[in-house]
């Protein structure tokens, strides 16, 4: 029970998060109005997304810095459910688009950038997939997966700032923070992404146990 406290933390934020997300007063902005409670899912999730591939990134440097198949294994599973959350992050998002924006893809840059974002990582699924050898697989998918979250940096927050965005905070367009992310929004946003992010830490160890199953089978 005592190393579960972080889950049973995860369950009860997420579900403060779900409640507290469509009952909670928002405040009424332009445009925006009701769909503004997104940003308690869109934008959590992207933060779990980036966790994620920041622990997988570690693990993929400790492989490389000691050859433990374990952290193959562990950065591969972090990865894998860091792309589940872009994914669902970008839905979310298309879906805000389409009521604020009016449609769900109006190739705005930073759209297009985490659209890049996430084609880059399924390219290192694609290449984990073609390659055979084992250690020759571990090998290259780590320094692949350090070039990816090194790509991802710019492209998430760098390039969008460099030219006109339709997204709060990019492109001379004014964070949310800088004048409605008001109290009520911060008391669930906040706990949003703490929550979402340990449901992803979650959702990895479980692929990640597993994986080690099918490892000790084949073995």
């Amino acid at each position: 029970m005592k190393t579960d406290w972080w889950k049973w933390l995860a369950i009860i934020l997420l579900a403060y998060v779900v409640v507290g997300g469509f009952l909670f007063t928002v405040p009424r902005l332009p445009i925006l109005n009701e769909t503004i409670r997104v940003l308690h899912f869109h934008v959590p999730m992207w933060f779990g997304m980036l966790f994620l591939f920041l622990a997988s990134v570690i693990h993929s440097i400790r492989y490389l810095s000691n050859g433990n198949q374990k952290h193959d294994i562990i950065s591969s599973q972090l990865a894998t459910v860091g792309i589940l959350f872009g994914v669902l992050g970008m839905i979310t998002g298309m879906f805000w688009a389409t009521f604020t924006w009016g449609e769900p893809w109006s190739s705005d840059p930073k759209q297009n950038a985490s659209a890049i974002g996430l084609l880059i990582y399924f390219a290192y699924f694609i290449l984990r997939g073609s390659l055979q050898d084992e250690q020759q697989k571990a090998r290259i998918s780590a320094v692949y997966n350090i070039f990816a979250f090194a790509a991802l940096i710019p492209l998430l927050f760098i390039l969008p700032r460099m030219t006109d965005s339709l997204h709060p905070g990019n492109g001379g367009n004014p964070g949310f923070n800088a004048y409605d992310l008001d109290s009520n929004l911060r008391m669930v946003f906040y706990p949003a992404v703490i929550g979402w992010t340990l449901l992803g830490f979650w959702v990895a160890t479980i692929k990640i146990r597993y994986a080690f199953l099918i490892q000790k089978t084949d073995d």
